[in-house]
């Protein structure tokens, strides 16, 4: 167990996987910080709303970044989204050493929740830190029916996340994201 010494930045994107990590490094001890990243997605007025939600429901700060672009991001795959997403925590992490949290997981798409991708971005945080900031992805070995299960054994206030890819009423019925939605809620 840990002694509430490191620091982990959670990448909080309101949704289910990333409001589990909250609860996973909560539950270790860890000091918690979230941090909500408004890229240009097309769902960040709904999941920003639930990363403030879910912040104050832990208790926790929650660092919010906007990145001007002019370009809206639509559901699916957005090449490099997760390295961007990593690699903008890194740039704000105030603390000498510590964890970035990201709430990927097993069983889907998109290479950038693979365990390859994890290493790789681990290596590169290596060379900008020596080795004092890591990567880590508790559920990366796990499908999205155990992060579920996981968030509802451990009482995860499944009622503020917020999962739809698309910034509609979820479950939308049409991204990837909502799919599973429909699919865990009929479990």
């Amino acid at each position: 167990m840990n002694d509430k010494k490191s620091n982990v930045i959670v990448l909080l994107s309101g949704g289910i996987d990333s409001t589990g990590c909250v609860a996973y490094y909560l539950q270790q001890n860890f000091c918690v910080t979230g941090m909500f990243v408004d890229y240009g997605q097309a769902a960040r007025k709904p999941e920003q709303n639930a990363a403030l939600a879910i912040s104050q429901y832990y208790n926790i700060a929650l660092e919010r970044i906007s990145v001007s672009n002019t370009r809206e991001w639509r559901a699916g795959c957005i090449p490099g989204r997760n390295a961007y997403l990593l690699f903008t925590a890194l740039m704000n992490f105030r603390y000498r050493s510590g964890l970035v949290a990201i709430g990927v997981h097993a069983g889907t798409s998109y290479w950038d929740c693979s365990e390859e991708f994890i290493e790789l971005m681990q290596k590169s945080f290596e060379c900008y830190t020596d080795g004092r900031i890591s990567v880590d992805a508790p559920f990366l070995k796990w499908n999205k029916q155990e992060v579920w299960d996981y968030c509802r054994t451990q009482k995860v206030p499944l009622k503020y996340t917020y999962s739809c890819e698309l910034g509609k009423v979820q479950p939308c019925g049409e991204c990837l994201s909502c799919k599973d939605l429909e699919r865990l809620n009929a479990c």
